[in-house]
């Protein structure tokens, strides 16, 4: 900026001011003109399970949050922002700026959260644009090539388990402190609290001596239950109104604060605070929280009253010269964010036909309108769809539930009163757009995701119960150790024709445990803390229970091979020739009269 002063002293031809006009301009909006420095960073930020009232910058009397209160202060603030009721369709929507159902998530298991392979990301938007790209946390839009971070634009991913810590793709054993964790598609050990261990790799992430801009998006498992913690004095401050189980869930926000405010730090003394644009928002309404505060709103998480899906969203740029400290007050929702970050960023991309829209105007004159819309989140987490299931139609203050129940939000932000009959025309205007959008949303809906096997970048496809296409499935690894007595198949795709071996399992193999009985927990450390005592098994619970298991039954492709098992076997192992093409692949664990116990819950794959 001191070669521009001096530049502007000495200029005495008119064009050349002008061109050096331009650049300035350039650089303050940070035109996408091939030069790097320009180009902001992109920090997008995303907590799980914490509703609109769980903020100390939104009344809430029991919390303290700091760090996100001052970002709220430092922001411009989004007030009617929505996101769909649960956590995979609002990620799906938030990276694609398409409706979750369109984009093929519906549900956060049953296969139902894997976004389809042919959508493009956020996260490619910006690598295409000559960003580099990072995800440290939690992904949950599919695991397996071709679903996973790696393939959908991210250079670096750092994760547990798809759907968070203890499903069922996650290491068997964590807890959360001192974990496994997935980096890059290869499991390894770190210390540490899992939010502190994503903040310190997106901090160092920053450091790093690199030209090129960076995309960071940071979604958090917390403050997701089980709450567990790394101990138990940073839920002990809270008083006797606050119950214990709920002084947990707080404790894991306000851990995510502090981290908040340490990376800001750390963009402030590398010097790239003043050109990186954070977003920060929820991926559904609030918890354990709600009974205590909830803003006012009816709801919380998986519904779809106000409290289900109306979250913040805080937008800050110091570079970008945007109205800090001023609130959008005009509806808004997570199909909104892409379009207006390529528009912000000045990004190139291919048409991508999105459902929302950029707010950028909104971002330097908060109080203009655009064009009034009707938007619309839900919640169909079944395997076949259903019109007006679980479903909100917004109309700038209108809301009308499930086609039955239309609530006026400015009049009645509490949702007790229903003035449908008062008020049909409305229903009537909502009721059309809901055609067109149901219309537009549900052409190749419930396809079912297809894994690679045998994919270069992904020698060892690991199959799990949570993707079973069934209506009820074992989602995580306690429901797995109660046995769960349900058997289900997955689909996949050999890339390649040749040998593969087969690997089934009532266990994950980390645990060595025989098929016959349970994992052995004497080694575990109890180094993390439920509201319930400390952590020495599960975290979704303790029951382990042995099954009567004689043999597995495995069926690929033109193959069904059943193999004996002896006391000491932690899994059956084969060598089958696959052709090359989609197939369905499945197993079943059979008693000594051959009948079914259940599934086969673990299978592992690879190309010899």
């Amino acid at each position: 900026m001191k070669n521009n002063h001096k530049a502007f002293q000495c200029v005495k031809d008119i064009g050349y001011l002008a061109s050096l006009f331009f650049v300035l301009a350039c650089t303050l909006m940070s035109c996408n003109n091939g030069s790097h420095p320009d180009l902001p960073n992109v920090v997008v930020i995303v907590t799980d399970d914490q509703g609109y009232g769980d903020f100390s910058a939104h009344g809430n009397p029991y919390l303290s949050t700091p760090n996100m209160d001052k970002l709220h202060d430092e922001s411009v603030r989004f007030t009617d922002f929505h996101v769909d009721p649960t956590c995979a369709p609002s990620r799906a929507a938030l990276l694609t700026g398409k409706y979750a159902h369109r984009a093929g998530v519906w549900h956060t298991v049953s296969g139902g959260n894997h976004l389809r392979a042919s959508e493009v990301t956020m996260a490619e938007v910006f690598q295409q644009n000559g960003y580099r790209t990072a995800l440290f946390g939690k992904w949950h839009l599919g695991s397996n090539h071709p679903y996973r971070p790696m393939d959908r634009g991210f250079d670096e991913w750092l994760g547990q388990g798809d759907g968070g810590t203890g499903t069922t793709d996650d290491w068997f054993f964590n807890d959360r402190v001192d974990d496994h964790y997935w980096h890059n598609g290869e499991r390894k050990q770190r210390d540490g609290f899992a939010p502190d261990v994503f903040y310190d790799a997106a901090i160092d992430y920053i450091s790093r001596d690199d030209d090129k801009p960076f995309f960071i998006y940071l979604p958090t498992y917390l403050p997701h239950d089980p709450h567990t913690l790394p101990d138990t004095a940073l839920a002990a401050h809270f008083g006797p109104d606050v119950p214990k189980y709920v002084s947990f869930f707080y404790a894991g926000i306000q851990r995510i604060d502090s981290n908040i405010g340490r990376l800001r730090q750390a963009l402030e003394a590398t010097g790239q605070a003043v050109n990186t644009i954070i977003l920060f928002l929820t991926d559904n309404g609030g918890t354990a929280g709600v009974r205590l505060f909830n803003a006012g709103m009816r709801g919380y998480k998986g519904q779809v009253y106000e409290g289900g899906h109306r979250v913040p969203l805080f937008v800050h740029w110091p570079a970008g010269n945007l109205q800090h400290g001023s609130d959008v007050s005009q509806l808004t929702a997570h199909i909104d964010v892409l379009p207006s970050l390529i528009e912000l960023c000045k990004l190139e991309s291919s048409p991508l036909d999105f459902d929302g829209r950029s707010f950028v105007p909104q971002l330097f004159q908060p109080n203009k309108r655009l064009e009034t819309r009707t938007l619309f989140v839900e919640t169909q987490r079944t395997l076949k769809p259903k019109k007006w299931e679980q479903t909100a139609g917004m109309m700038g203050h209108w809301r009308l539930i499930d086609n039955q129940e239309l609530y006026h939000l400015k009049n009645d932000p509490s949702q007790q009163h229903n003035v449908l009959q008062q008020h049909p025309e409305i229903a009537s205007k909502i009721r059309k757009e809901h055609d067109r959008y149901w219309k537009r949303v549900t052409p190749n809906d419930r396809e079912v995701p297809t894994f690679s096997v045998g994919h270069h970048s992904d020698p060892e496809t690991f199959l799990t119960p949570s993707d079973w296409h069934l209506p009820k499935i074992p989602w995580n690894h306690a429901q797995v150790a109660a046995g769960a007595s349900l058997a289900g198949s997955w689909m996949i795709n050999v890339i390649q024709e040749g040998t593969y071996r087969i690997k089934a399992s009532r266990w994950p193999l980390e645990t060595n445990a025989p098929l016959q009985g349970v994992p052995n927990f004497d080694d575990k450390k109890a180094d993390a803390w439920l509201a319930s005592g400390a952590v020495n098994r599960l975290i979704y619970g303790n029951e382990m229970k042995a099954l009567p298991i004689e043999a597995i039954t495995f069926e690929v492709g033109s193959h069904k091979v059943t193999t004996e098992i002896g006391p000491e076997d932690t899994h059956i192992s084969l060598d089958l020739k696959l052709s090359k093409g989609p197939t369905s692949i499945r197993g079943l664990m059979l008693d000594d009269q051959g009948q079914t116990i259940a599934g086969a819950y673990y299978v592992y794959l690879s190309k010899l």
